[in-house]
């Protein structure tokens, strides 16, 4: 079964970043996923813009930037200026007024238009949007910090959005709290991708290749 890994680099050790990056590429991680908080729209500072910087700089797989702050409209160059074209930024609708222009600019600078759906906004909430852009991260945890515990009603939310995903064409990725027993049941029913922190890469007494190993060899 095919599915997306994705590494959370909030997690990362950033004692040594550039092998971190180097051992998760070895390691047969898909894609690097980047946090950016503004301590407004969540309870929290995450990574910068020089983290996002450093990181595009060496990695040689693609990035995907979470913008988890008020307005990205306002700033949303700063990052764009950054990626490599096929990179993807996502953005969270609540934090815009007019969410679609943002959206509009990511694809001007040739990149993945994304949005992130926190836990307590509906699908109905974002259905225009889902027929703009061409990835949805759906958060099992209320967004701002690593090491949560996922929020069962969620699921329903997912389901709506899995039966979306093919007439609107858009794929749907996993973010927060992901376990194998979530990837076992969540992937068969067609999330595209999984972010993996805390709870099953970072941390661990295991090189990254054998975990992301034993994650591509689960039993479905």
């Amino acid at each position: 079964m095919n599915f997306e890994l994705t590494a959370s680099m909030m997690c990362a050790n950033y004692g040594n970043l550039e092998k971190e990056v180097a051992d998760l590429e070895e390691g047969g991680i898909d894609s690097f996923h980047i946090d950016i908080m503004d301590g407004r729209f969540v309870p929290n500072f995450a990574m910068s813009l020089n983290d996002l910087r450093y990181i595009a700089s060496v990695a040689k797989k693609p990035i995907d930037v979470h913008l988890m702050v008020e307005h990205p409209n306002n700033t949303i160059e700063l990052f764009t200026q950054c990626l490599r074209k096929g990179d993807t930024v996502y953005i969270h609708p609540e934090a815009e007024y007019h969410a679609s222009t943002t959206l509009q600019k990511i694809i001007n600078a040739g990149l993945v238009p994304g949005i992130a759906i926190n836990p307590g906004t509906s699908v109905e909430y974002v259905m225009e949007m889902l027929r703009i852009v061409k990835k949805v991260l759906i958060m099992t945890v209320n967004p701002g910090n690593a090491g949560q515990m996922y929020i069962p009603y969620v699921g329903k939310k997912i389901t709506k959005l899995l039966a979306l995903k093919d007439e609107m064409q858009f794929e749907l990725y996993w973010d927060g709290a992901c376990s194998a027993d979530k990837i076992l049941q969540f992937a068969p029913k067609g999330i595209d991708g999984f972010v993996l922190g805390t709870t099953l890469l970072f941390g661990k007494k295991k090189p990254y290749g054998e975990i992301i190993k034993d994650i591509r060899e689960l039993r479905f």
